[in-house]
């Protein structure tokens, strides 16, 4: 497969290469942490099957930290686009594609640590008859279930210092993507504290997209692991617990119904048992339920996930 920049001298099997590489360093960063090991399931799609192509996807579960965490790359093709992968550029639609990335979500065990979730993406389109068109996409945000200001103003930090090098408006236009991105319209609130967000994203031509993506990656595991240790050892009890499992639910909704990666991945024939990695191990609903006022629950509500500036 050719890169859509004549001046582009990556090949798409280096860019894999990079995404295994940060695969594996964290894998490795979460098996210390926890003190567990992941279970690493290598796949590769039958001849039969629509899509083609293999991956590798890492899982921590019943940890002593992470009660499931799961970090999957993935390298595909396949001889049409889905809908959910064309809705910004029609032209392409029924195109060839092969799409390649890294996606993790972690769900730790104590409801005082957040919730994460870290993309990062290749999709190349290969129109008949046409010049392969090649973009980016990607970013990572986080979902606390109590929020601490300094853990948001650290991750959004790490987030921005991590765009800088590409442009002074970069940070600001993908945390504002990323707020409006990670929005459950149905319940009319953010799914968490946000961080940054891109898709269909080739501005800066090919080498310097795929320098920004690198950057993005190479900053997930000093954007969330401090945080991860300053709350782990956080007493906790039933309420918090409850309030957690409440919350992962809504962690749920977004995934199955809005989110565009879990679509194209089943639309266009993906191994659902990677796709579905992101789903936590338990979670609850409950009918109508609001947090007293003044309680530290109210305040994720009022103080947290809202669009807001954090630095």
């Amino acid at each position: 497969m050719a890169v859509a920049s004549a001046t582009a001298t990556t090949t798409p099997a280096e860019v894999a290469a990079y995404l295994r590489g940060l695969q594996q360093r964290i894998v490795s960063s979460i098996e210390a942490a926890d003190g567990g090991a992941c279970t690493s399931d290598a796949w590769q799609k039958a001849p039969e099957e629509l899509l083609q192509g293999s991956g590798l996807t890492c899982i921590l579960e019943g940890g002593e930290l992470f009660e499931r965490a799961g970090c999957g790359f993935s390298q595909v093709r396949g001889p049409r686009l889905p809908p959910s992968a064309t809705q910004h550029r029609p032209e392409l639609s029924g195109a060839p594609f092969e799409a390649m990335g890294v996606s993790l979500v972690f769900h730790p065990r104590n409801p005082y640590v957040p919730t994460v979730h870290m993309n990062i993406r290749m999709l190349a389109a290969l129109p008949e008859g046409g010049e392969p068109v090649c973009w980016f996409g990607g970013g990572m945000d986080l979902t606390p279930y109590y929020g601490f200001v300094e853990d948001a103003v650290h991750f959004h930090a790490t987030c921005r210092d991590a765009l800088a090098p590409f442009g002074d408006d970069k940070y600001q236009r993908f945390k504002q993507w990323c707020d409006e991105y990670f929005f459950l319209k149905h319940r009319n609130e953010q799914r968490g504290i946000g961080g940054i967000f891109f898709d269909d994203f080739s501005e800066l031509g090919f080498e310097q997209s795929f320098a920004m993506l690198r950057s993005v990656g190479d900053a997930f595991v000093p954007a969330y692991m401090p945080i991860v240790e300053r709350r782990r050892e956080t007493p906790y009890g039933e309420r918090e617990r409850e309030f957690q499992l409440y919350r992962r639910g809504r962690y749920v909704e977004f995934n199955l119904v809005w989110d565009r990666g879990t679509h194209f991945g089943l639309q266009s024939g993906g191994r659902t048992e990677s796709i579905l990695l992101s789903m936590p191990p338990l979670a609850s609903w409950a009918y109508q339920r609001m947090p007293d006022v003044g309680t530290p629950e109210a305040s994720l509500y009022s103080d947290f996930i809202v669009r807001r500036e954090w630095l």
